[in-house]
């Protein structure tokens, strides 16, 4: 399960590892790496999630999957006996299993390793300082709960386009454009805006035509 929730299969000692050799095993699990998910996870295997037929007693083993860590940084350490408990801060893509970033620094190190916590501070442009508990939520009336509309959601989170006023009608119906979205042809999926700024749809960029990725606009 690469946690502390599952049965322990091995022990080593790594009360002597030194904290310059943790910093070099962690230097090759950033930028872009190849990562085998966790086991117990949702990845679907023919239709059915991963965690799924191991708990029937199947031996899974998944592919590995590009996924990129722009940030692996250790904050501290604390060591109690045999055990060396770090405290970590990851920028990861969509996708990354930070249980397997664990298991694979331990593994690296000869030692085995797992999570003992995980706190996601970020996602997106959205970070911790821009949210509430369920008590603070709870606490207020219903109408006064703050929420973010689409629109703004959608700006936030893409690149924008606006459209000309004579392809609003075609992208409500998401037929594909002639354009350029965006100057990059990113692979990004972007936000186009009607002149006015209502939010209509996510257009991803493919040669000289853009094509609807989804279409938000209400009938």
């Amino acid at each position: 399960t690469d946690d502390a929730d599952s049965d322990v299969v091995d022990q080593h000692d790594a009360g002597g590892l030194s904290a310059e050799a943790i910093e070099a095993a962690v230097v090759n699990l950033r930028g872009d790496i190849a990562q085998v998910p966790s086991a117990v996870s949702a990845v679907k295997i023919n239709g059915e999630r991963a965690y799924r037929r191991v708990r029937a007693g199947e031996d899974v083993v998944l592919p590995a999957r590009p996924v990129r860590v722009s940030s692996f940084t250790i904050d501290g350490s604390q060591r109690h006996g045999s055990v060396v408990d770090l405290n970590v801060h990851i920028e990861c893509s969509t996708g990354t299993y930070v249980r397997a970033l664990a298991r694979d620094l331990g593994r690296a190190l000869g030692v085995g390793g797992h999570l003992t916590r995980l706190r996601r501070t970020r996602v997106g442009c959205y970070d911790t300082h821009q949210a509430a508990t369920l008590q603070e939520l709870a606490e207020l009336p219903p109408q006064s709960l703050p929420v973010i509309g689409l629109d703004r959601a959608a700006v936030d989170n893409f690149a924008s386009y606006v459209l000309a006023a004579g392809d609003v009608a075609a992208v409500r119906n998401g037929r594909v454009l002639c354009a350029e979205l965006t100057p990059d042809r990113t692979d990004q999926p972007v936000a186009l805006l009607t002149p006015s700024g209502e939010f209509l749809a996510l257009y991803e960029q493919q040669g000289a035509l853009a094509k609807a990725v989804a279409v938000f606009a209400p009938d």
